[in-house]
């Protein structure tokens, strides 16, 4: 299928690895130019020459920046011209109990997980407007909807995106402007492999034994496996791009029927 995305240029934010590289490679197999960002030289530099092997034809780029600094978002800011779409993907996330998370620990989560959608958006949407096209989503979570009591922090974040792009969505009325949110569920991504191989070595089992047992204590799950990135890329691109106009202030879900409730 053609999603009439060639001669884009995409701004992916926490993309040199996992869903957010998932999402720039996605976009970058569909024509658009991609920008990937993230907090190291080397690996943004990694990920931007993994994009022109496997995706040639543009010039793809990156900028670094530390999201959790406000002057590294602040320069990210000067250094990015116009982009027709915008993934807010950068995120913290882990477990930790409730009592125990300090105030500086929920700043560092708000200031990542929302404020950097919060400024990016705020760069960017004026001149869609102006240009009369754009596509701002965020990749939020089913932990936005169902917080889980061993990630308050985390959930209440993921909550705030939602929240953030249903508001940004009604600034965009009458336009071909849309902003969206993707709704993951458990996604095998760079990070949980590295945890779930982790376990796996210190209790000499295998790595398919522990990511089994792992979503077995997910009672609700339809999909009973670990999600693929590339599957929430799949919906990213689509919402990203001229086929989903009529799409706009939605949370869509990519969860793998984690979430029971109808609506």
């Amino acid at each position: 299928m053609d999603v009439q995305l060639q001669g884009r240029t995409a701004f992916v934010s926490g993309s040199t690895q996992g869903i957010g590289f998932a999402i720039a490679s996605a976009l970058a197999a569909e024509g658009v130019r991609v920008i990937v960002n993230g907090r190291s030289s080397e690996r943004v530099r990694a990920a931007v020459a993994r994009l022109r092997t496997e995706h040639p034809g543009e010039d793809h780029t990156g900028l670094v920046a530390d999201f959790s600094v406000p002057a590294d978002a602040a320069r990210l800011l000067d250094d990015l011209g116009e982009v027709d779409i915008l993934i807010n993907n950068v995120g913290l996330f882990g477990l930790a109990e409730f009592a125990s998370i300090s105030d500086a620990e929920w700043a560092r989560y708000l200031e990542v997980n929302v404020m950097s959608g919060v400024r990016l958006s705020r760069h960017v949407l004026t001149g869609m407007l102006q240009r009369g096209w754009g596509r701002i989503l965020f990749v939020s979570s089913e932990s936005g909807v169902n917080v889980p009591a061993d990630m308050v922090h985390y959930g209440v974040t993921k909550a705030a995106m939602i929240a953030l792009g249903n508001g940004l969505a009604k600034l965009t009325r009458g336009t071909a402007v849309t902003v969206n949110t993707v709704l993951g569920g458990p996604t095998y991504s760079d990070g949980v492999a590295a945890t779930v191989e982790a376990i796996a070595g210190s209790q000499s089992a295998p790595v398919d034994a522990i990511k089994n047992a792992i979503i077995g204590q997910n009672s609700t799950t339809l999909l009973q496996r670990f999600i693929d990135p590339g599957e929430i890329a799949q919906l990213v691109t689509y919402l990203a791009s001229p086929l989903a106009s009529a799409t706009n202030g939605a949370a869509v879900r990519a969860d793998g029927g984690v979430l029971t409730a109808m609506l």
